[in-house]
């Protein structure tokens, strides 16, 4: 399972013009799902992703987490994250779980979020998405559990 977090001062979802999730002082999480995952390596990735420290402390270190603050956690699927660019010039999806299990651990997941007592706004799995946001640093980093 693959997270990639930014950061962000804001983050919105856009599904055919119409925004179906929006945050401010967050966490855009950017959610891959491969075929060896299940719902225990979900658990532990919600885990690192809500205590991750990312956030300044008052002496302007990295020294807290999204819980720490009380900061907004945006969930969005992304495909894409599954793929295996090492060789060619076209990425290949093979290592990526199927639409019924990641759609499966990519619900499991949100909800284990919204039952930690996170703040979760979601995108909307396998649709064309505009995704915005304004990545606070910039601060990017690729979770992997």
């Amino acid at each position: 399972m693959q997270g990639l977090i930014q950061r962000v001062s804001n983050a919105k979802v856009e599904v055919n013009g119409e925004i179906v999730g929006e945050i401010g002082k967050g966490i855009l999480l950017l959610l891959g799902v491969e075929k060896a995952d299940n719902e225990l390596l979900a658990e532990k990735l919600l885990h690192k992703v809500t205590h991750y420290r990312i956030f300044t402390d008052e002496q302007g270190k990295m020294n807290q987490s999204l819980r720490d603050i009380g900061a907004e956690l945006l969930v969005v699927s992304q495909f894409t994250l599954a793929a295996d660019t090492k060789k060619g010039m076209r990425p290949s999806f093979s290592s990526a779980a199927t639409p019924e299990q990641a759609t499966h651990l990519y619900e499991y997941f949100v909800m284990k979020a919204k039952e930690s007592g996170v703040s979760v706004a979601t995108g909307q799995f396998a649709a064309d998405m505009q995704v915005s946001l304004v990545n606070d640093g910039p601060v990017t980093f690729n979770l992997s559990v």
